[in-house]
């Protein structure tokens, strides 16, 4: 099967603006929505876009076609960036601050799409990173567990076991949801 990344990557290796261009057009977006779903933040999602992207046209040169697709390659050198991020936990200004939803039912307990999906974002949030990172690639991204295993650099047991907890914590985090999730209480 032929994947038109492949010479994509091979053009922009020997410095072609215009095929890494498309490769960024091509896949920007989807590396974009991991990034800010694991860091909460736009700009600093954006910060790990353009690092993905300037790292794939340092070693676009050295890219070896067959090992992984660079769809894959890609969103491992995102996620990294991201734990890297993540692992500074820099200080959010006060301005740029999330503000989270009480998960606690309120007198308003008939919460509408919006909040739900706050205290969702809120519940990932809180995920350990490699939960987070299967859960993301998995159900967000529809990666198989075959894909997201090669991403993350771990075995398809592994990422099982990752999304198995995963979604056994993010399920207690929105206990307080339940009603809303379609559970019963």
């Amino acid at each position: 099967m032929h994947n038109p990344d492949t010479e994509l990557v091979a053009r922009a290796g020997h410095g072609d603006r215009a095929a890494a261009a498309m490769l960024v057009s091509r896949h920007s977006a989807r590396i974009f929505a991991l990034a800010r779903r694991m860091l909460g933040r736009d700009a600093e999602a954006e910060d790990v876009v353009q690092d993905t992207f300037l790292k794939l046209w340092t070693h676009a040169a050295r890219w070896q076609p067959g090992a992984a697709k660079i769809e894959t390659w890609l969103h491992r050198v995102a996620l990294n960036a991201c734990y890297d991020r993540l692992r500074k936990k820099r200080p959010v200004p006060l301005d740029e601050a999330l503000e989270l939803p009480d998960a606690a039912p309120g007198p308003d307990h008939g919460l509408d799409a919006p909040a739900l999906s706050a205290a969702v974002a809120a519940a990932l949030a809180e995920l350990p990173e490699r939960q987070r990172a299967a859960i993301l690639l998995c159900h967000h991204e529809e990666r198989g567990n075959i894909e997201a295993a090669e991403i993350l650099g771990l075995s398809v047991e592994a990422v099982e076991s990752l999304l198995s907890r995963g979604r056994r914590n993010l399920r207690a985090r929105l206990a307080p949801f339940r009603g809303l999730l379609g559970e019963d209480e």
